[in-house]
C-alpha cells in the first residue's frame, strides 16, 4: 500500500534526468537571450537589438520543428552532440558578429548590409535551434511526464535568469559570455556516452582556462570621440568614461547618454566668479530658500552634485540608477577627481530609480533637477522589451509636485522631449486641480546645447523670478539661452511650446513630426516619438536609431519582425499538416498558438509595469521574471491535479486583479523600500504564475508525443506575442495589451471545453 501523500510533488528516478537535463538546457539558453540582449542593445542601440534577438529566438521553436519533421534528428544519442554545438555556437556567435561592422541605419539601403544583418541573425539563431531540438525530443520523449520535464524546464528558465544577471554584476558582461553555456554542457554530459562524456568535460574546463581572455574577444572596434580611460560593463549599462580635458569626463551609459564629470579641487569657499556651474547656474533659485532641500534626479558623474554645492544648497539628494556610477563617484577614480564632493556631509547618494525615491521621501523638496535623462535605455530584459522608465509619464509630474514645497520648482532639461512633457506637466497640473496651469511652467531654449529646458513651479511662475533665474545665460545681444514661454521674443512666437501652451497639443498634432501626446504609467514610451505619417519608402537612405525627428523606427521594426513571423515562420509550422500519420487538428495547433502567444504578451506587460512600481535595477528584472518562472513550474507540477477550466480562469481573474486593481494597490506600497516593493511584488506576481505554468503540460496530455509541434508552435507564437503586444501597448497601453493577453488565453479555454479532437490520423 502507498501511503505517501498524492499531493506532494515528487520526481522519480526515470525522470530526474531528464528533468535535471531540461532545466540546465532552459537555464542556458534564457541567459544567453539576456546576455545577447545587454551585448547587442550596448553596441548597436537598444531598437536593433529587439529587431536581431526576437528573430533570433524563434530558431527555439524552429528545434521542435526539426524534431517533428525530421525522424533523423530525432535521435537521443545525438543529444549531447546537440548541446555541445549549440554551446559553440553561443560563445562564438557574438564574437564573430561584432566584428561584422554593422551599420543599422543603412538597414533599408544597403543590399550589402541586409545581407550581414540577415547573417548575424542566422549564426545567432542556430544556437538556440539546438537548444529547441534538445528541449524538443526530452519534451517528445517524456511526453507522460510533463507536469514534471516542464516544471524543470520553467525553475531552470528562472535560475538561468538569476544566473545571468549576477554574473555579469559580479563578473562583468565579457565573462559571462563563456559561462551561460556551463549549464547545457553539464546537460551534455548527462547524455553523453560514456566514452565521449569527455568533451563538454574539456570544454567547460576550456571555457574557464580562457575566461581571461574573454574581454578583448568580446569586444567591437569602435572610434570613440575621446580617449577611453575606463570601462566597466555589467547587467545594468555598459558604462565608459571618456577623457575630454584634463579637468572634465564623461561618463557614457550603453554609447549613448552622457554625463559630464568636471575635476574639481574640493574647495567650495572660493569667490562665485571662479565657481564651476555644470548645466544651469542655481545661485540664485537656490538663494529662494532658507535651506534648500535639492534632489538631483539622475545624478550621472556628479556634474548636478557640484552645482548644487557650489549654488550653496544645504542638502542634496544624489540619487543615480546605474550602481556602479555611484561606486565611481563613492569609492572609485572619480571620486578624488571630482573633490570627493560625494562625501561632502551634505550629499545623501542613493542607488535608485529616482520616481521610486520620491515616493519613499517623506519631507518634501525645494529643487528638483533632472539634466538630459533619458528613457532609450534597455534593462536586462531579454530580447523581449522596448524597456522604458517612468520619469516623463503625467502621472511622474504629479509625483513631482506632490513631492515639492509649497515654493518648489523642478527645472527638467533635453534635447527632445520638452514639447511631449509641456503637455504631460500641463495634463497633470489640470489632474492635481491647479488653476491656470500654464502659469506653473516657462521653456527656455539653449542655442548654444541645443537643448530646451522647462521650469515647473508649485506656485505661479513671476517675471521676477524669469528674469533673476539665469541672467549671466539670457541676457546680452545674443543670448545663451531664450524665453519659449510665456515671454517668446516676436520672431519666435509661433515656437512649438507656445503652441501647445496656447491650443492644445491635440490642436497642433498635425502640424509637427512628432508625437506630442503626454505619455502616461499605462502607456510611457516617451522615446517613441515617430508617427507613420513620417514613414515614406523612398526616404529610407539613412535612417536614426533614435525617433527625434519622427520616422516610426521601433513600429517598423516590430512591423518587420512580426511579417517575418507570420510570413515565413508560421506557414512552416503548418508543413506537418502534410505528413502521413498522427498530425494536430486545427484546435490542437491552434491550443499551442494561442497559450504561446498570450505567455509572452503577459510576462512583457508584467516586466513593464513592475518596473514601475520597484524601479528599473537589474535585480527588479530579476525579482519579476524569476518569480513569474519560478512559481509557473511549481503551477506545472500541480496541472494534473487542477481541473483545465479552473486554471485558465485563475489567469484570467488575475489579470482582471492587474487591470483594474493594480494601480491603486501598487500606491499603498509605493513608500516601501526597494527591498519591500520587491516583496509584494512577489506575492502579486506568484498566483498568477502558479496558473499560467498549467496550460501548457494540460495540452500536452492531449497530443502525447506530437507535443514537440505544440513546442514549435508556441515557440513561433511567443515571438509574435511579446513583439505584436508592444505594437498594442504603443497605441493603446498596457491595459489594453493585458485584455488581449486574456482573451487568448479565453480562447484557449474554449478550445478546451470543446469535444472536438486535438488529434486525427489515428
Amino acid at each position: 500500500m502507498n501511503n505517501q501523500n498524492p499531493t506532494t510533488p515528487k520526481l522519480t528516478d526515470s525522470i530526474l534526468k531528464p528533468a535535471i537535463a531540461a532545466a540546465l538546457i532552459s537555464s542556458s539558453f534564457i541567459a544567453l537571450e539576456i546576455l545577447w540582449t545587454r551585448i547587442f542593445s550596448a553596441e548597436y542601440y537598444y531598437t536593433f537589438a529587439f529587431l536581431v534577438l526576437s528573430l533570433s529566438i524563434l530558431g527555439l521553436g524552429m528545434g521542435g520543428l526539426m524534431v517533428r519533421i525530421f525522424p533523423f534528428v530525432n535521435k537521443e544519442r545525438n543529444l549531447w552532440l546537440y548541446l555541445c554545438l549549440g554551446s559553440l555556437i553561443s560563445i562564438l556567435g557574438p564574437i564573430a558578429v561584432l566584428q561584422f561592422d554593422l551599420d543599422f541605419t543603412q538597414l533599408f539601403s544597403s543590399g550589402i548590409m541586409v545581407a550581414k544583418i540577415l547573417l548575424v541573425t542566422i549564426i545567432l539563431s542556430i544556437s538556440f535551434l539546438f537548444g529547441g531540438i534538445a528541449l524538443s525530443m526530452l519534451f517528445r520523449k517524456n511526453h507522460e511526464n510533463m507536469d514534471k520535464v516542464y516544471m524543470a524546464d520553467l525553475i531552470g528558465s528562472g535560475l538561468g535568469v538569476l544566473m545571468a544577471v549576477l554574473f555579469m554584476n559580479v563578473l562583468e558582461v565579457h565573462k559571462t559570455a563563456f559561462l551561460v553555456s556551463v549549464p547545457a554542457l553539464i546537460a551534455a554530459i548527462l547524455y553523453a556516452p560514456r566514452k565521449l562524456k569527455v568533451v563538454p568535460a574539456i570544454f567547460i574546463a576550456l571555457l574557464f582556462i580562457l575566461l581571461p581572455k574573454a574581454q578583448p574577444w568580446l569586444k567591437k572596434e569602435r572610434k570613440e570621440r575621446f580617449e577611453l580611460i575606463y570601462q566597466h560593463w555589467d547587467a545594468m549599462a555598459q558604462l565608459k568614461v571618456l577623457k575630454v580635458q584634463d579637468d572634465f569626463y564623461y561618463s557614457v551609459i550603453d554609447n549613448a547618454a552622457h554625463a559630464p564629470t568636471v575635476g574639481f579641487d574640493g574647495n567650495l569657499n572660493q569667490p562665485d566668479s571662479l565657481k564651476q556651474f555644470p548645466g544651469y547656474p542655481m545661485p540664485y533659485l537656490v538663494s529662494q530658500y532658507d535651506s534648500c532641500t535639492f534632489l538631483a534626479l539622475g545624478a550621472g558623474g556628479g556634474g548636478d552634485v557640484l552645482n548644487a554645492l557650489n549654488s550653496g544648497a544645504a542638502e542634496i539628494h544624489a540619487v543615480e540608477v546605474v550602481p556602479h556610477l555611484n561606486y565611481l563617484m563613492t569609492d572609485g577614480f572619480l571620486h578624488d577627481f571630482t573633490g570627493e564632493i560625494y562625501s561632502n556631509p551634505k550629499v545623501k547618494v542613493i542607488t535608485e530609480d529616482g520616481r521610486s525615491y520620491i515616493n519613499q521621501f517623506t519631507n518634501k523638496f525645494d529643487i528638483i533637477y533632472s539634466l538630459s535623462s533619458n528613457t532609450f535605455a534597455s534593462l536586462a530584459s531579454g530580447a523581449f522589451a522596448l524597456a522604458e522608465n517612468y520619469l516623463f509619464t503625467q502621472e511622474a509630474f504629479e509625483d513631482y509636485y506632490d513631492a515639492m514645497t509649497d515654493s518648489g520648482i523642478m527645472l527638467i532639461d533635453h534635447q527632445f522631449y520638452i514639447p511631449r512633457l509641456t503637455s504631460a506637466t500641463l495634463k497633470a497640473l489640470a489632474n492635481k486641480k491647479v488653476v491656470n496651469p500654464q502659469k506653473h511652467i516657462a521653456v527656455f531654449h539653449s542655442y548654444k546645447g541645443r537643448r530646451d529646458m522647462m521650469l515647473f513651479s508649485k506656485r505661479p511662475i513671476d517675471n521676477k523670478l524669469l528674469a533673476e533665474a539665469f541672467p549671466s545665460m539670457t541676457g546680452g545681444a545674443s543670448p545663451y539661452m531664450v524665453n519659449h514661454f510665456p515671454n517668446p521674443p516676436d520672431s519666435l512666437r509661433n515656437n512649438i511650446i507656445n503652441q501647445i501652451v496656447k491650443h492644445g497639443w491635440e490642436n497642433i498634432q498635425d502640424t509637427v513630426p512628432t508625437d506630442l501626446s503626454p505619455t502616461t504609467d499605462n502607456r510611457p514610451f516617451a522615446a517613441q516619438m515617430g508617427l507613420w505619417k513620417n514613414f515614406d519608402i523612398h526616404q529610407l537612405d539613412k535612417i536614426s536609431p533614435f525617433e527625434f525627428k519622427g520616422f516610426p523606427l521601433a513600429k517598423l521594426l516590430i512591423i518587420i519582425i512580426l511579417a517575418i513571423t507570420l510570413l515565413i515562420v508560421i506557414p512552416i509550422n503548418l508543413i506537418p499538416f502534410l505528413k502521413k500519420g498522427k498530425t494536430l487538428t486545427f484546435n490542437g495547433w491552434s491550443f499551442f498558438f494561442l497559450i504561446g502567444m498570450a505567455f509572452m504578451a503577459i510576462e512583457v506587460i508584467f516586466i513593464q509595469k513592475y518596473t514601475r512600481f520597484v524601479g528599473p535595477g537589474s535585480y527588479t528584472f530579476v525579482t519579476i521574471l524569476f518569480t513569474l518562472l519560478l512559481t509557473s513550474g511549481i503551477g506545472s507540477r500541480f496541472s494534473g491535479k487542477t481541473k483545465p477550466w479552473i486554471a485558465i480562469m485563475g489567469i484570467l481573474a488575475w489579470i482582471l486583479f492587474e487591470i483594474f486593481v493594480f494601480d491603486d494597490v501598487t500606491n499603498l506600497f509605493s513608500h516601501f523600500p526597494m527591498v519591500g516593493r520587491m516583496a509584494v511584488t512577489v506575492c502579486f506576481i506568484a498566483p498568477l504564475g502558479f496558473f499560467m505554468g498549467m496550460p501548457f503540460p494540460i495540452g500536452t496530455q492531449k497530443v502525447g508525443e506530437l507535443v514537440d509541434w505544440g513546442f514549435a508552435i508556441n515557440g513561433a507564437a511567443s515571438v509574435l506575442g511579446s513583439t505584436g503586444i508592444i505594437l498594442v501597448a504603443f497605441n493603446f497601453g498596457y491595459n489594453v495589451a493585458l485584455a488581449l493577453g486574456a482573451l487568448a488565453y479565453l480562447l484557449a479555454l474554449l478550445i478546451l471545453l470543446s469535444p472536438k479532437k486535438w488529434i486525427k490520423g489515428i
